[in-house]
């Protein structure tokens, strides 16, 4: 039983960002633990099981894959920094994914992870605009994306300059607002940055167990490095006195105490915790009054008998899809937009030869209007979930090769799930089901308290490897960048 009442450092969330800012801070020596409210790790990439299938939540693809040998990219920096023997992930490269757009998808980008595939598709597709998409690409390899100082600029206005075509540059934003955009309709440039490499200089992949296996690798090096974590166990409040966050109030009324505190759980919710022993006109800590991010969304998940092969499927691993003139990226009036989203066929990555999953999945993703499934009464709330997801399938189904038999893929079906942005809020208490947090990210993760500092994604490192990186580098930042004597990274 964990007993202490003081540590080093005490971590807020035990998703990706806050395990390895835990590992991080472990190796050198400090007194680190995680407290987690719920009993699964892994935050907003973690599992689920119904009847003894295990469900991912969150992953479709780790971004930013590069094969062994490839230096200076952000999957090697952390391996390198959480000490990960990179076999111990045992990432399976995607086969190849597709943009497609139109009623049916009849306009496509496909894209694997040889960015030359990606280059060559659109000198095929859009030739009046390949000299303007190269010098494009020639200013994101040159952008400092990890730079904690950089002034926010609009991605659209900057591709708009090298790039005219709406239906092209809307391709191009589809994937990267879908994979970790929290700004409507718009990204930040440095984020654009950040998830264009990720998906197109570098790539997807997975292991062949899912997300299960990067969970089990970042809790096997934080227990080896003598982290603690209490799961079960939330943060009830934040304590301040002096400007300072002196306490933490756990769910079952304890107090701990510790030097530093680093929370994984979003800027909004950070503050929905603080707690001034002062009478509140005495309060100077001023709050950062930035509003909780507005995009959720919704996901299908389809359990097969057989490979999604069998049907027609085996080809792409992800396929991100817009039916509408223009992609509109934004909180729906309607509880959930069939009109966009994304296909994922975990099946789909090459897992070597004769290994395959044993059983079929499709996952179908759309944006979703949190409100009215927060607020449905639980049977109002079972009937909308079918009745969309039958919508969700519809749609996603038009950017599928047809199936030669309708009747024979119903009876292979065996399960389906569907969470919702209530279902988001539930398990991660992310205000409105924002899975990409806040759409004003803190890259210094810096707050009013002097102790108190923010990692994940409302600091604003994005995906799977981009999470872990945020809490790596706000351990560094912050709390290691003083130790005289500290080992050899």
């Amino acid at each position: 039983m964990n007993t202490r009442a003081h540590y080093d450092v005490a971590i807020i969330g035990a998703g990706m960002s806050g395990l390895a800012a835990g590992i991080r801070l472990a190796h050198f020596g400090k007194k680190v633990c995680i407290f987690e409210r719920h009993n699964a790790p892994g935050g907003l990439n973690s599992f689920y099981s119904i009847a003894g299938r295990k469900f991912d939540v969150g992953l479709h693809a780790m971004t930013n894959f590069v094969r062994p040998g490839v230096k200076g990219t952000p999957l090697t920096k952390l391996l390198r920094q959480l000490r990960i023997d990179r076999d111990e992930f045992a990432l399976c490269e995607q086969k190849q994914s597709r943009i497609a757009f139109g009623p049916r998808g009849e306009i496509s980008l496909r894209f694997t992870n040889d960015f030359g595939v990606l280059e060559s598709e659109v000198a095929a597709r859009f030739p009046a605009h390949i000299d303007g998409f190269r010098q494009l690409v020639e200013i994101i390899r040159g952008y400092d994306d990890v730079s904690l100082d950089a002034a926010p600029e609009s991605a659209r206005a900057i591709v708009r300059r090298h790039i005219s075509d709406p239906l092209f540059e809307d391709m191009l934003f589809c994937p990267l607002m879908y994979y970790g955009s929290a700004t409507e309709r718009d990204m930040e440039f440095g984020q654009f940055v950040i998830m264009f490499k990720a998906l197109f200089f570098e790539g997807f992949a997975r292991p062949f167990e899912g997300v299960r296996t990067v969970i089990r690798v970042l809790l096997e090096k934080y227990r080896a490095a003598g982290g603690e974590r209490r799961m079960k166990c939330g943060v009830r409040e934040i304590v301040v006195r002096n400007v300072r966050a002196a306490a933490l109030v756990l769910d079952n009324g304890d107090e701990i105490t510790a030097d530093h505190i680093i929370s994984s759980i979003g800027i909004a919710e950070t503050e929905q915790l603080l707690r001034a022993e002062t009478p509140p006109s005495a309060v100077r800590y001023p709050k950062s009054e930035i509003p909780p991010g507005r995009l959720s969304f919704v996901e299908t998940i389809t359990v097969l008998k057989d490979q999604p092969a069998a049907f027609g499927w085996g080809s792409d691993t992800i396929i991100f899809f817009n039916d509408s003139e223009r992609f509109d990226y934004a909180r729906p009036a309607a509880p959930v937009d069939p009109r966009s989203g994304v296909i994922c066929i975990p099946n789909n990555f090459d897992f070597g030869p004769g290994r395959l999953l044993s059983e079929g999945f499709v996952r179908v993703t759309c944006l979703a209007n949190y409100d009215p499934w927060a607020n449905w009464p639980e049977e109002t709330y079972r009937e909308e979930k079918q009745r969309w997801f039958a919508k969700v399938q519809r749609s996603a189904r038009r950017f599928l090769p047809p199936l030669a038999d309708e009747t024979a893929f119903e009876r292979t079906i065996i399960a389906t799930d569907m969470f919702t942005p209530r279902t988001i809020t539930k398990f991660t208490g992310h205000l409105g089901g924002a899975i990409y947090g806040a759409p004003t990210k803190n890259r210094q993760g810096r707050t009013a308290l002097s102790n108190l500092y923010l990692c994940g994604t409302d600091q604003g490192f994005l995906g799977i490897v981009g999470a872990m990186l945020s809490g790596i580098s706000m351990a560094n930042y912050h709390i290691l960048v003083a130790r005289p004597s500290a080992p050899p990274k």
